[in-house]
């Protein structure tokens, strides 16, 4: 196959508004770091999976993003993360649900991807950390325990915690955090991972999206990850329903127009990336902002201070 200019985009979540240009830059700064380092693997000739699962490892190991260290703590002070991996070439999904003391949820996505079993919840991975001897981590960061234990007090009234873990960033209003990371390689091959600690604060043994085809799919045609309410994306489906319309025809323009208007008449909140394999970036949100960064090939941007709806970014 003839070699084709890589593509990249990541998001850290979405919800409310940044406060201010201090606010915007500082998130900026942590995506374009990411957007950097995972580029040059691009340039480099890295396949699309290993891009995505070193993109998702970086947004993970940041805690300023809900995943990985500085994932959110669930009603009973518990860390509890999921984590998805797809190859759109092969079109193979696997994923972790719940998992507890480790470091990079995505990295036993990326080992279950050659496995008969390839999604795995809390026990089954647990099981498995300790067949690869994986070493324990606790991604329990002090702000996201200090957040907890102010809504204990207040006996959980808000759904969920915020999306970026630094108070002076974020209006008061919650986000709803999760990571994610789709690529296009120089042999146009996609593929996404998606990674979330949860929305916070919820019950025992809930699930998000993020280990689901609704949150996070893939095809050889396009490639999307998804950030905000899990409910709402669940129950609209969409990254699946994204990626299916495009493989069936529409543009991924197209297919994320006709997916957010549903989502907006349905009253849902929640964001969306992606690439198809000529190369278009897409993001789309409901919500406010969405916290996401791409790289053309050409230059870098982010949709930070965009409009709303659904936007197009591309080389050509």
């Amino acid at each position: 196959m003839q070699a084709v200019q890589p593509k990249l985009i990541i998001h850290g979540g979405a919800g409310s508004s940044l406060k201010g240009k201090s606010g915007a830059e500082v998130v900026r700064r942590s995506l374009y770091d990411v957007i950097e380092a995972v580029y040059a693997l691009l340039l480099d000739g890295a396949s699309a999976s290993a891009a995505v699962v070193r993109g998702c490892q970086l947004l993970e190991d940041d805690p300023r993003f809900n995943s990985g260290t500085g994932s959110v703590l669930q009603s009973d002070g518990q860390i509890r993360m999921s984590a998805a991996l797809m190859d759109g070439q092969a079109q193979r999904f696997s994923g972790v649900i719940n998992v507890s003391r480790l470091k990079n949820p995505i990295d036993l996505a990326e080992f279950l991807q050659t496995s008969p079993d390839r999604v795995l919840s809390e026990h089954g991975a647990a099981d498995l950390m300790r067949e690869l001897q994986i070493p324990l981590h606790d991604p329990l960061t002090e702000i996201r325990l200090q957040e907890w234990i102010q809504e204990r007090r207040g006996n959980f009234t808000k759904e969920m915690a915020g999306v970026v873990a630094e108070k002076e960033l974020v209006s008061s209003e919650a986000g709803r955090g999760t990571i994610g990371v789709v690529a296009l390689d120089d042999q146009g091959r996609l593929a996404v991972g998606t990674s979330t600690g949860g929305k916070g604060f919820e019950r025992i043994g809930r699930v998000s999206d993020s280990a689901m085809p609704a949150g996070n799919y893939a095809t050889p045609h396009a490639a999307v990850s998804c950030t905000g309410i899990g409910e709402d994306i669940i129950d609209e489906c969409l990254a699946a329903r994204i990626v299916v319309r495009a493989t069936d025809g529409l543009s991924l323009q197209a297919a994320f127009e006709r997916s957010f208007t549903e989502a907006a008449k349905n009253q849902r909140d929640l964001g969306a990336i992606a690439i198809d394999r000529t190369g278009a970036i897409v993001w789309g949100k409901t919500s406010e902002v969405i916290l996401a960064a791409f790289h053309t090939g050409d230059r870098i941007g982010d949709s930070l201070e965009a409009g709303s709806g659904v936007m197009v970014d591309r080389a050509d």
